[in-house]
């Protein structure tokens, strides 16, 4: 019997595996969340599945790190990292994780629990949407739009509406699964 999932996952068992244990599932944890935000700016003009194949390379550079770590990377650093095919070569979105955990430390001194604070533009529950084909899902929201407004003002870097969206829709800030999916 073959398992229904999202049109949108293909054969591939990254993709399997990604949809199946993670895209969707409610995440509180801070470390991932902040990982999950920069990860879908990388994504910026691209397919997750070329974010998916070299989030190992990240993790390994960046993710494996405190956000405090993180936040100190100089423009050197960030500029030698570019030599590894392992990351998207693209010195403004590596400077963007640096800048996003420079945003995400002064956040957290203002709020404290900065997953309570993301988790609040949906009021602390996952919408349950109406997904009858994963095409017909919205790239944005009125709610991406306007986290994607309030990080902005706070210094986050690639963050725009749909790049919000789509962090939303990974972390389980909204459920898309589409409605046949054995995952929903």
């Amino acid at each position: 019997m073959t398992i229904q999932r999202c049109g949108w996952c293909s054969s591939d068992p990254l993709y399997i595996t990604y949809h199946d244990k993670e895209w969707g599932k409610p995440e509180h944890n801070e470390a991932q969340l902040f990982e999950m935000l920069c990860l879908e700016g990388q994504q910026a003009g691209l397919s997750w599945i070329t974010v998916l194949k070299k989030r190992e390379n990240y993790r390994t550079h960046f993710f494996q790190y405190p956000i405090t770590q993180i936040a100190t990377l100089s423009d050197e650093q960030l500029e030698n990292k570019l030599s590894d095919a392992g990351l998207i070569r693209h010195l403004g979105k590596l400077k963007a994780i640096r800048d996003n955990a420079i945003a995400w430390l002064k956040l957290k001194d203002e709020v404290d629990d900065v997953s309570s604070w993301l988790w609040s533009f949906v009021d602390h529950q996952t919408p349950n949407n109406v997904v009858l084909n994963y095409r017909d899902a919205p790239a944005q929201t009125a709610i991406s739009q306007k986290l994607s407004k309030t990080l902005k003002k706070r210094g986050f870097k690639f963050v725009g509406p749909t790049t919000c969206y789509a962090f939303m829709q990974a972390v389980g800030m909204v459920n898309d699964h589409e409605n046949h999916c054995e995952f929903k």
